[in-house]
């Protein structure tokens, strides 16, 4: 399965691409709007991964043609992109396309984090709503420590939450956080109770603010 990345060069993107390449055989690309700054973020993936013996071919290209070549695109960009990144690469997305969106907006004052909830309700609703009507939306990975990501000597040992309301993609999007070892993927719901499970993201980075030896916080259900 070919897997892209848009906004790979960023941090959950580049956490997310190394446990895939790093845990799994499926193709790993990564897109950018800068197709020079794709290559040489892929290339340092390979970097990384080749010194833990790890022989892999991580390619990086230009957004849009990232998204035509991939069975799953993670929107891996800041919430405030998702919405113009979705409408760059719309018309190289199909039915057969899942678009998987971890983005949490946030907004930060003198006492900490806040979700800063979208009027679509929630960003991956927002995404929905700009993706082509026959392309499946489905969120995960939003409440993740980027940096626990990609630090590959730390072990995870937590859960990321899945919305969306097709039962297909879901699963898919299921298969592959579980592929990542060390992740747990639970079933939260349809694409309305997304703003929920984002909303967990600002309170975990205010309680890593607050508490000593919390800096990489996650969570899991027991």
């Amino acid at each position: 399965m070919r897997i892209a990345l848009l906004g790979g060069t960023g941090d959950i993107g580049e956490g997310l691409a190394l446990r895939w390449a790093f845990d799994t055989n499926h193709e790993i690309l990564i897109g950018s709007r800068d197709p020079g700054r794709a290559r040489e973020k892929a290339a340092e993936y390979e970097t990384e991964l080749d010194s833990r013996g790890v022989e892999c071919d991580v390619l990086g290209f230009g957004n849009e043609m990232a998204a035509d070549r991939a069975d799953v695109v993670v929107l891996a960009v800041p919430a405030y992109h998702a919405e113009d990144t979705v409408e760059a690469v719309r018309d190289r997305l199909d039915e057969d396309t899942i678009l998987v969106s971890p983005g949490v907006g946030m907004k930060r004052d003198d006492d900490g984090f806040h979700y800063n909830r979208p009027s679509a309700g929630s960003v991956t609703e927002l995404v929905a709503d700009a993706a082509p009507e026959d392309v499946p939306v489905v969120g995960a990975f939003q409440n993740l420590s980027a940096d626990r990501l990609a630090n590959l000597d730390v072990e995870l040992d937590l859960d990321t939450l899945v919305v969306g309301d097709d039962r297909d993609a879901k699963g898919t999007v299921t298969m592959l956080a579980e592929r990542i070892e060390g992740l747990r993927a639970l079933d939260a719901g349809p694409l309305s109770v997304a703003a929920e499970v984002e909303a967990l993201t600002p309170l975990l980075i205010n309680l890593a603010l607050n508490n000593r030896g919390m800096h990489d916080v996650g969570v899991t259900f027991l």
